[in-house]
């Protein structure tokens, strides 16, 4: 363990990344948002005050500096109106203390249009969340992005929002909706750009700056490795990467492949949206865990599936990720249950299989194998110390180590910052 810590999501989101993160700033000196857009949000609670953030990196609430990524994708229509509400609330947001990568590219309104389309058109739809993220990447992919620079070269931006916007009038047209005026889209990014320009950076040359200079740097992920475009539940995934590789990627910062890599994962799992989930639980079960760890999605208030942990797709995550180490988050959300149930792999067509298969059809047959551990039905909530937990909960968090071979660091046992049992320190 050293300077650089990376946090990446071990499930499908939602595993409380936001609040391990917050809890480490205390001890980064920069945060770094390197992937992902405003799709994915994070509520956090600090000195009794709720702050929910989508864009902005988590330090900025305890006086660290932020860096937003190249590989973030990002609306500046709601990236500013995050920054106003956060500074509302008394953290002020400046160029002081934020610095946004010049390489960021832009999500615009035509990529919302063309999601929206998209999505309708589908026979099975993704359960995306309409807010124009594939569009922006596939047109970063096509070459033909609107970025954070071209902000500040009106001549040439003008020449690249009509390439960008006949690219998707033509898709638009075919489908028979409205098409995108583009004398109106680029009026709206100039208007925007005297906003935006000042938060630009080399973040490349600011963060090996900081690394140089020893600063711990605390890289904060988005989405998760099963929603990973390469390694998750294909095709229903997000359209970037969530693995720790992408942080040296999404940042520039080369170095941050020798960060220690914090994998987060709740004591059970969850998922919105559609897509395979192998032990979701249906019924009353599925209810409790949802109305226990009030299972609603941060940004768009979308009820999440619920179910038992995934030992086979954890250690998937795990190896695809890089996690070094594991954070279980909501622990006394079972702490209700007379048994728990844990997923060790599969049986498909009568054979035992320890790895979730890649092909749908073979999906659709595998039936989860499950081992039961006993609950320990009484409250975890709140507890600081190993010792303090009940034997039945140490057992369960030690056989999750044996069966992932992975060592568990931290432990969250409620929605406050300090409610958590740290069992090794992530920064050296």
């Amino acid at each position: 363990m050293g300077n650089k810590v990376i946090v990446i999501g071990m499930q499908w989101g939602d595993e409380g990344k936001g609040k391990i993160v917050d809890v480490l700033s205390q001890h980064a000196d920069r945060v770094v948002r390197f992937n992902g857009g405003h799709n994915a949000g994070h509520t956090l609670v600090v000195n009794g005050q709720k702050w929910k953030l989508a864009l902005l990196p988590c330090g900025l609430l305890h006086g660290k500096p932020g860096v937003i990524g190249n590989g973030v994708v990002i609306d500046p229509h709601a990236l500013l109106a995050e920054i106003d509400r956060i500074t509302a609330q008394g953290c002020v947001v400046s160029p002081a203390n934020l610095g946004i990568s010049a390489n960021a590219v832009l999500v615009l309104p035509v990529h919302r249009a063309v999601e929206a389309a998209d999505e309708a058109r589908r026979a099975q739809p993704i359960g995306t969340t309409g807010r124009g993220i594939g569009p922006a990447l596939e047109d970063k992919v096509g070459r033909r992005a609107i970025r954070i620079a071209d902000l500040a070269e009106p001549d040439t931006l003008s020449m690249k929002v009509d390439e960008l916007v006949a690219h998707h009038n033509a898709r638009l047209r075919g489908l028979g909706l409205p098409e995108f005026d583009p004398a109106v889209l680029l009026a709206d990014l100039l208007a925007l750009a005297p906003r935006i320009l000042p938060y630009a950076t080399s973040s490349w040359q600011q963060l090996d700056a900081a690394d140089q200079r020893g600063e711990r740097i605390l890289f904060e992920g988005a989405q998760a490795m099963l929603l990973d475009v390469d390694h998750g539940t294909y095709p229903f995934v997000t359209s970037s990467n969530a693995a720790a590789g992408q942080a040296a990627i999404g940042s520039g910062l080369g170095a941050a492949s020798s960060a220690h890599v914090l994998g987060i994962s709740k004591a059970y799992a969850t998922r919105v949206g559609a897509g395979p989930f192998p032990t979701e639980l249906a019924g009353e079960q599925g209810d409790l865990l949802r109305q226990r760890g009030a299972e609603y999605g941060t940004n768009t208030g979308r009820p999440r599936r619920c179910g038992w942990l995934d030992i086979a797709l954890l250690r998937q995550s795990i190896k695809t990720g890089g996690a070094h180490s594991l954070v279980l988050t909501k622990l006394d959300v079972l702490d209700t249950l007379a048994e728990i149930r844990i997923c060790t792999g599969y049986r498909i067509h009568g054979e035992i299989s320890d790895a979730y298969p890649g092909s749908a059809a073979a999906q659709a047959q595998a039936e989860p194998v499950y081992e039961v551990v006993p609950g320990w039905q009484q409250s975890t909530m709140g507890i600081r110390s190993w010792d303090a937990l009940p034997v039945a909960a140490q057992n369960y968090i030690r056989r999750i180590e044996t069966l992932t071979a992975t060592p568990v660091s931290m432990i969250s046992t409620s929605p406050e910052r300090d409610d958590m049992i740290v069992l090794a320190q992530p920064f050296g």
